[in-house]
This record gives structure tokens, sequence and C-alpha cells, in this order.
């Protein structure tokens, strides 16, 4: 059986659709690695691009999309279960996953093999963080990973205070509760790196949220609310969901939304890149290709990078 493969990137960089093409090339499926495109009715503010998954008319087929409802709290413990559920499903067909997405705490999740358990709600725990500052609590939250050695979380996930009160109280269950040896297997990979030069992905930023408040962005939050999802879980799920619904409440003006959610976006895609190059440092081998390259060519390169493995 050949190998997994990834593709992995910042926000912005193309991803899905070169995943798409290789999978067509391939007859490969895809497993979403995204953390908020689990979700369902969140569409344009997590980017499905679900017309991606469609090549020359045929369809490919995808994963972990669409799988949980709004206002919930899907976790990594959670993915992880789901991630083989899918993987195992597409090798019993004698199909070749590949594992597309930018959240990289579930990709190195899946293909280290984390051993993990579900971290029940700490209640007496949240009553004493509670009004605490973000930056309190990300400093908390530091702490603790000093002390347990942790690479579980960073700054892409405790961009909002209840993110962060969830991480501080998974690494105290962590360490209060140390795992054995891993008994989920390593998922073995080639991994693929679109690389975007700077400015570059930050002009897609820019110009992909303009497209996605133009097509609808405003109105999809505004139906989530008016649904009965209260305004602070949205708010939880951070960038999009976090700066629109503050505008559509009440709290920021429209200028204000745009521009402190595309320096967020650029912050984030930052980040994704940072926690890239740390899983370098940590012992997997990425093999960086060229986003600007036409997209025939960067299947090229991977379908030559597959050959040499």
């Amino acid at each position: 059986m050949d190998k997994m493969i990834t593709i992995l990137g910042p926000t912005a960089s193309g991803k899905t659709a070169l995943a798409a093409a290789l999978a067509d090339r391939l007859g490969c499926e895809i497993i979403s690695a995204d953390s908020r495109q689990v979700y369902r009715r969140m569409d344009i503010g997590t980017g499905k691009d679900l017309s991606d998954y469609a090549v020359d008319g045929r369809q490919i087929p995808y994963y972990l999309i669409d799988i949980a409802e709004p206002g919930t709290r899907y976790n990594l413990f959670q993915y992880q279960r789901d991630f083989r559920l899918a993987y195992d499903a597409i090798v019993s067909r004698g199909r070749r996953p590949i594992l597309c997405g930018g959240t990289g705490l579930y990709i190195e999740a899946v293909l280290k093999g984390y051993r993990l358990a579900p971290v029940p709600e700490n209640k007496e725990l949240r009553a004493r963080l509670e009004g605490k500052t973000l930056a309190e609590l990300t400093a908390m939250l530091m702490d603790l990973k000093c002390r347990n050695g942790s690479t579980m979380h960073n700054k892409t996930d405790v961009d909002t205070a209840k993110r962060a009160i969830r991480a501080i109280e998974i690494e105290i269950f962590s360490g209060d509760n140390p795992a054995a040896e891993s008994d989920t297997p390593p998922t073995d990979s080639i991994i693929i790196g679109i690389d975007v030069e700077r400015e570059e992905r930050r002009h897609r930023i820019t110009d992909r949220l303009c497209r996605r408040l133009e097509g609808g962005l405003v109105d999809e939050i505004r139906a989530l609310l008016d649904s009965g999802i209260a305004a602070d879980d949205l708010i939880y799920y951070g960038l999009e969901y976090k700066f629109v619904t503050e505008y559509v409440i009440g709290r920021i003006t429209y200028e204000e939304m745009f521009r402190l959610l595309e320096i967020a976006i650029h912050q984030f895609s930052k980040r994704q890149m940072t926690w890239f190059r740390g899983m370098e440092r940590r012992g997997f081998t990425i093999h960086w290709i060229d986003a600007m390259l036409p997209m025939e060519e960067k299947v090229a390169e991977i379908l030559k990078i597959d050959r040499n493995k």
C-alpha cells in the first residue's frame, strides 16, 4: 500500500485545489484537516470551497467536512478518532488517502499517533479562570506547557479566552493523568508543503477576505445567529466568526471589523507557518513546493517526490 500523502500550507495557499487535482490523477480520496470546516452551515467563513472537489466534472470523495453542529465544541480527540475511521475506510477499498489542511495540531496528532483521552469539563477551574484576560490565560498556559513538556497548543489555538481556558483545562488534565506509550498508530505519510512568499500570501488573504464579504459572509453569520446559536459560541471559533459576529451584534463597526479581521488572518497565517517549521524541527520531512507554479507543474513535482519514496 502506498503511503498517505499530506498536503499542508497556510490559509489561502491553494491546498484544496491541489489536493483535488492530485487525487483525480492518482484515484485518491481526501481527508480534511481543518478544525472549522467540520461544522455544518459554516461555509463561507471557513472557506470550504466544495466546488474544488470536482475536477472536470469528476467528484473527488472527501471526509471530515460538515460532520458537527455549529455551537458545539469539536475537539482533537474526536478528530483523531474520525480521521482513523475515514483512513481505514479508504484503505479498505484499496484507495489511497490524501490528508489536506492547515490545522497543524490535527495533522501532527494523526501523523505521530498522539495518545489522547476525552478531557472532562472542570467547572471549578472554569469558574476560577472566568474574568481573567487572554494575556493572563496565555501566560498560565505557557507555564503549564513548559512544566508538561507539551507541544499540544500554540497561539493558533488560544485566540479567545474560551479557547485558552479549554487549553489550560486539557494541560492540567494531561499533567495529572500522564499518558502511557501511544496506543494510536502513527500514520506514515509523504508530506508536501505549499510555500507562499510572504507578500503574495498577504495579497491572497486580503483578496479572499473581500470576496468572502461580498459573497455573503455577513448574511451567513446572521443566519447562524437567527437559528439560535449564541453569539459567544460563534465568537469562540475565532477569525471570521469572531469579528463578523461582533460587527453583527453591534460591538464594532464594519470598518473596524474589516481592519481587525484582516490583521488577525495575517497573524494566523504566520502562526500556521511557525507550526509547520516546528514540525520540521520535531523530525518531520516536509517537501516544499512553490505555490506560484501552474497546477500541472505542482502535481508533477508531487508525483516525482512520490516516485522517489
